[in-house]
């Protein structure tokens, strides 16, 4: 048995190989994903081990926000002189370093990443931990110097003697670059400049006293634990964070995760679509393969092979697909590692490919997912074939019949289905975000499944009405088209199933980031009531100096700023919750329209007040009055009054837990630092709003970090936004197309081979090569179509209700891209046509009397 398995499976190496390219694929998004993030992990924990100091004095943060506030927390410079009477310390260095700032050239250029990593600026001094060294020019000495790291000089086109621009909190202010330092370890990606220390303290913390950390070193043969609970007891207070070197090199490790968590879900998410398409390929291919091979196992059979030994035989061909298809998968996972490594270098981090990490987990993974989807996938199609008797064999018999097995699946499509449909009906009514999310989640898995089990039971109706055309169109050969691919209803099921699940997901997405779009747009229209917004890319805060130009350009009427701060609210049920809340001038009610449920906006911007979600507070047992005790940054706490609720939907109306919002008077009593993050203008009396844009725009020209937006403006940025979701799902889409592709071919080729007889015998009576092609095409069209039909009337109820789920944060409007339906369904038939090309040319160049001669 072990011979004929392994003649089999060489015999037949040519038609599996199409099902290896989709293990490939699969292994290949694994393999990749794991080698690339273990490598940047393995990476930036020697960098960060490396430069942390033996302990770090640092503010506590007992406070965390996703949007910025441009507070830069810090501590008195004075500690680092506390410090250094500490035993056991050697020297301390104080660390003034911030990344809330922008820097430009002479020609108002950035200067800095264009890929998210920050603009660094820091005092400069020299340590062996240090991750630059100076390699031309000198030190800063002044306020008027500073150094520049040699990536960004290279990539920025700066050199020694070039003027720099710094916009920072306390102000803008010039530097001339004295000098380059060139890494020594491993570049993130981040900018760097330098300054000497009594001009970072003052220029970018505003104070000359502060310090955003203290570095310490340790003495010959003292420990860092040691250290740190020595220094932690010299200062005896809570406000300071005191960290040795590995745990400083943790918590930045932490603070990169999430970023790398993105890279490695995003690439785990196309190994998933690879592994669920190329299920549905393996299954064809071995269902086709044990049906064109149904005498061969019937003589294996009346040769006394048993059930077990012939179901084993066929699952060693899939365990050495599975093996086969994960070595080479691993192998590409590896270039796939290499190129993404080369590719963040290009974007400024340089990683080195020479120092990939290949950990044991990787390889285990790889073949686990390739072995196991492979073995899986074939079990039913060995099963089958251990059940087919040796006389119904040598009878040339249908393995893969269409009588009971059919049966079965409609009663268990039917089961599944009603499951799913009370699941997505259950998430359509459901009041609250949680559950229904879960019931999406689940609906959507349970339909999907159910339209797999189920899909062969669709292929009879829907093929008729989709190739009805075919007859009269195409006579003869499009009636032949129609019936080959009604001839074998689960295979025909199992290949359109494969563009099914990508054509599902896009539509449902689709739905999804439409209906957010106009959603949106509508919210936009309902709340902005401002001519302009000046603003910076995600809720970044600029200097006061950007508000104190835009109040004195002419033609401006109305000035109403907006700062975010993190807080943490003790709301009456008892729980303590951190949100970011928002500060605002009065006149609040000129330029946004805000819905409220009790109140107003002079209550809610009252000093000692603030404003509330009301489905928050209602949900927290807050009502008009309640008094609230919040906390603020550093420690601040107040007990504010809730002045008003709001009905700006599930959100709060500015996107974030409880839409927290009080007057501008009350932020800067308790968060004095604070930068602005918006402002919105209104023009004055007598002035058009282009005249004042253009005004605006040349007032804000010298500070490329902030933009003029108007409606259409804001509109624009938030369908970007989206858009970047949806080329995800469209990526997705293409893999899924390809994997899909092959599937078709893979039919198609096998099909033509089981119709070697029938196609000569067509070629015979007359069929010229080229009907035969095209009746082949059209057959892969009306394949491909049944698969986008069914994945799209799958996607646009997972879209409904996703919108269903959508509208409890408060996004309400639906819309159907009506569009992109019609571009899928018309690219499907080309996928169609492109699929059958080779399988079409392959059966034209048949020799007429061998293929009659067939067996």
């Amino acid at each position: 048995m072990l011979k004929a398995t392994l003649r089999s499976f060489l015999a037949h190496k040519g038609r599996l190989a199409l099902s290896a390219l989709a293990i490939v694929l699969s292994v290949a998004f694994v393999a990749g994903s794991l080698i690339f993030s273990d490598t940047v992990t393995r990476t930036f924990d020697r960098l960060f081990a490396s430069t942390a100091a033996d302990v770090t004095v640092s503010p506590k943060e007992d406070l965390t926000s996703q949007i910025p506030s441009g507070v830069t927390p810090t501590l008195p410079a004075s500690l680092a002189a506390r410090i250094a009477g500490v035993d056991g310390v050697a020297a301390t260095h104080v660390d003034a370093s911030v990344t809330n700032l922008t820097v430009v050239d002479s020609r108002n250029d950035p200067v800095g990443p264009t890929t998210g990593a920050p603009t660094i600026a820091k005092n400069w001094y020299v340590t062996e931990r240090s991750p630059v060294e100076l390699t031309s020019g000198h030190a800063p000495q002044g306020p008027g110097e500073a150094l520049l790291d040699a990536d960004t000089a290279r990539h920025k086109h700066v050199a020694i003697g070039d003027t720099l621009t710094i916009l920072a909190r306390p102000g803008s202010f010039r530097v001339r670059v004295v000098g380059i330092a060139t890494f020594t370890t491993t570049n993130p990606g981040a900018a760097l400049v330098f300054l000497d220390t009594p001009t970072a303290q003052s220029r970018l913390l505003g104070s000359p006293g502060a310090a955003t950390s203290i570095a310490v070193d340790a003495a010959p043969g003292v420990g860092d634990a040691r250290l740190k609970q020595r220094i932690a007891n010299r200062l005896g207070s809570p406000a300071y964070d005191v960290k040795t070197a590995s745990e400083q090199a943790k918590s930045d490790t932490d603070q990169l995760g999430a970023f790398l968590d993105v890279i490695k879900y995003v690439m785990l998410g196309f190994a998933g679509i690879a592994v669920l398409v190329g299920v549905f390929l393996i299954v064809n291919t071995f269902s086709m393969l044990i049906a064109q091979r149904t005498r061969e196992l019937g003589l294996l059979r009346a040769l006394g092979a048993d059930r077990r030994q012939v179901r084993r035989s066929v699952l060693t061909e899939a365990l050495l697909l599975g093996v086969v298809g994960s070595t080479l998968g691993l192998a590409a996972g590896i270039g796939l590692a290499a190129a993404l490594i080369r590719l963040m270098s290009a974007f400024g981090m340089n990683l080195k490919s020479t120092e990939m990490v290949i950990g044991w987990t990787t390889p285990v993974a790889a073949y686990v997912v390739g072995v196991g989807v492979t073995f899986v996938a074939a079990y039913l199609p060995a099963r089958r074939a251990a059940g087919v008797s040796p006389m119904a064999a040598l009878a040339d018999a249908e393995v893969a019949g269409v009588g009971r097995p059919l049966k079965l699946r409609a009663v268990a499509g039917a089961v599944v289905g009603a499951l799913g449909a009370a699941a997505l009906a259950g998430c359509a009514r459901a009041t609250k975000t949680a559950p229904a999310a879960s019931l999406l989640g689940l609906g959507v898995v349970l339909t999907l499944v159910a339209t797999v089990i189920a899909g062969p039971l669709l292929v009879r109706p829907v093929i008729r009405v989709l190739g009805g055309a075919f007859p009269a169109l195409f006579g003869s050969v499009g009636r032949m088209s129609q019936r080959n691919a009604l001839r074998n209803p689960r295979r025909t099921g199992a290949t359109a199933s494969a563009l099914m699940v990508g054509l599902a997901l896009v539509g449902g997405m689709s739905v999804a980031s439409a209906s957010m779009s106009t959603s949106f747009d509508q919210q936009i229209d309902k709340t902005l009531g401002a001519d302009f917004v000046v603003q910076n890319s995600n809720f970044q805060p600029f200097p006061q100096e950007i508000t104190a130009r835009v109040r004195a350009t002419e033609g401006v009427g109305l000035v109403v700023r907006q700062r975010f701060t993190p807080v943490a609210v003790r709301l009456p049920d008892g729980r303590r919750i951190e949100s970011t809340a928002a500060g605002y001038d009065p006149r609040l009610d000129d330029v946004a329209h805000i819905a409220y449920t009790r109140g107003d906006t002079a209550a809610a911007l009252a000093d000692g007040s603030l404003a509330m979600d009301r489905k928050f507070a209602s949900s927290h047992g807050v009502r008009v009055g309640s008094t609230i005790p919040v906390t603020f940054p550093a420690g601040r706490r107040a007990d504010l009054r809730v002045g008003a609720l709001t009905d700006q939907g599930g959100s709060g109306g500015f996107g974030t837990q409880g839409g927290l919002y009080f007057g501008m008077a009350t932020l800067q009593k308790y968060v004095p630092d604070g930068q602005d993050s918006g402002l919105y203008v209104n023009a004055a009396p007598g002035t058009p709003k282009d005249e004042l844009r253009s005004r605006l725009e040349r007032t804000l020209d010298p500070y490329p970090q902030v933009q003029v937006r108007d409606q259409a403006d804001y509109k624009k940025l938030v369908h970007d936004q989206i858009a970047v979701l949806l080329y995800l799902v469209y990526a997705l889409l293409g893999l899924a197309i390809v994997i899909a592709v092959l599937g078709v071919v893979n039919t198609l080729a096998l099909s033509v081979v089981e119709r070697t007889r029938e196609i000569g015998l067509l070629r015979a009576i007359g069929l010229a090569r080229r009907q035969l092609r095209r009746m082949i095409r059209l057959e892969s069209v009306v394949i491909a179509v049944f698969g986008a039909v069914l994945g799209l009337a799958l996607g646009l109820v997972w879209g409904v209700c996703t919108q269903q789920v959508l509208a409890l944060q408060g996004m309400e409007a639906l819309e159907i891209p009506w569009g992109t339906i019609v571009a899928v369904v018309v690219g499907s038939a080309v996928v169609g046509v492109v699929a059958a090309l080779l399988p079409a040319l392959r059966a034209s160049r048949m020799n007429v009397l061998a293929a009659i001669a067939h067996e």
